[in-house]
């Protein structure tokens, strides 16, 4: 399965740049860097000052693709264990920016 907005909350989100476009925690909001580890409610960030630990729920992300393309992903459909997410059915929602 090809990386693309459509499939990227099935994929592995490790190693892709994200930054966070919304969040519950006002200081969270803009932050930027590479996602170094998953874990079922939260990202690692790896960001240029620091490594930081985000949640998911109640934050919407935006992932940039190996190919340049945007992406905004709500945190509350990457909630799942990263493996169990490939074979979770993902409900449509517009994906592209």
């Amino acid at each position: 399965m090809n990386l693309n907005p459509e499939s990227l909350a099935r994929h592995e989100l490790i190693g892709l740049e994200v930054r966070v476009d919304a969040s519950s925690d006002p200081g969270q909001i803009g932050l930027s860097g590479q996602v170094v580890d998953e874990t079922r409610n939260t990202f690692l960030l790896e960001t240029k000052a620091k490594v930081l630990r985000l949640a998911k729920k109640n934050s919407s992300f935006i992932f940039t693709l190996p190919d340049g393309q945007n992406v905004r992903v709500y945190g509350s459909i990457l909630i799942s264990q990263p493996e169990n997410r490939i074979s979770k059915r993902m409900q449509r929602t517009r994906w592209k920016l």
